[in-house]
C-alpha cells in the first residue's frame, strides 16, 4: 500500500481506522466544503447531521479505510454493514479532501476497501452517488458497478465474485480522466515504446557498412 501512495506522489499513509480513531472521520467530514459535503451525502448535511452520522459509524460496525497525513484524515472510504431496513447489501461511500483530489487516491482506497470486503466474505457491494458526482460514478464504473439513475441519484452493485473489467496493462482510463498528469504519462510511455520499436527495426533494415581495405 505504501508503494501505491508513493506512486501517486503523496506523503501520507493509507490504513484502517481503529474504533477510538473514529473522531478523525468526523473531523474530516466537517472540514469538507459545502459542494464536497453535498456530493458525499447526496444532499444537504449540516454539522449536527455529520456529528450524528460519525457517531453511528463508530458503533454500527462501519469499516473506514483512510488516507492520513499526520493525524489528519484527508480521504476516507467507508464500508457500511447491510441495513435490512435500507439496504440488503453492504454499502460503500467515499470522501476526498479537495487538496488531494485528482491524484488517483480514490482508486487506491477502493482497492483496499474491496480487499476488506472480500476478507469479510461479502459477495456484493452497493454504491450510491449523486447524479452530478462524475468522479464517483467513474470510480464505481471502473470497479464494475453498473449504475442506474433514479430519484436524483445513481445506484449500482459491485459483484465481488467477478474480476473487474479488463484494462490495458499500465493504462487506467478512470485515473487518466481524473488525473491530468496520468494522461501525460500515457503519452510519454507510448512515445517511448514507439521510438524503441523504431530503433530496433532500423537496426534490422540498415545495410551493414562496407569496410574498404
Amino acid at each position: 500500500m505504501r508503494d501505491e501512495i508513493n506512486a501517486i506522489g503523496l506523503p501520507g499513509v493509507v490504513r484502517r481506522l481503529d474504533r477510538q480513531e473514529m473522531p478523525l472521520l468526523r473531523e474530516h467530514l466537517l472540514r469538507l466544503d459545502s459542494e464536497s459535503r453535498h456530493d458525499r451525502f447526496n444532499g444537504f448535511a449540516d454539522e449536527s447531521f455529520i456529528e450524528r452520522y460519525a457517531a453511528k459509524c463508530a458503533t454500527d460496525g462501519t469499516v473506514v479505510i483512510a488516507y492520513l497525513e499526520g493525524d489528519e484524515v484527508l480521504a476516507a472510504a467507508e464500508l457500511h454493514p447491510a441495513d435490512g431496513e435500507i439496504s440488503q447489501l453492504p454499502e460503500v461511500a467515499f470522501s476526498v479532501d479537495r487538496k488531494v483530489r485528482r491524484r488517483g487516491l480514490g482508486s487506491v482506497l477502493f482497492r483496499r476497501l474491496i480487499s476488506e470486503a472480500k476478507r469479510r466474505d461479502y459477495g456484493s457491494l452497493r454504491v450510491t452517488t449523486g447524479a452530478q458526482n462524475e468522479a464517483m460514478r467513474a470510480l464505481a464504473n471502473k470497479f464494475g458497478a453498473h449504475l442506474t439513475f433514479r430519484h436524483g441519484e445513481s445506484t449500482g452493485e459491485i459483484d465481488l465474485r467477478k474480476p473487474p473489467a479488463s484494462t490495458v496493462p499500465g493504462f487506467d482510463l478512470a485515473d487518466v480522466l481524473a488525473v491530468p498528469e496520468a494522461w501525460a504519462r500515457v503519452i510519454a510511455r507510448s512515445q517511448r515504446d514507439y521510438w524503441s520499436w523504431w530503433l530496433r527495426m532500423s537496426r534490422w533494415q540498415l545495410p551493414v557498412p562496407m569496410i574498404w581495405q
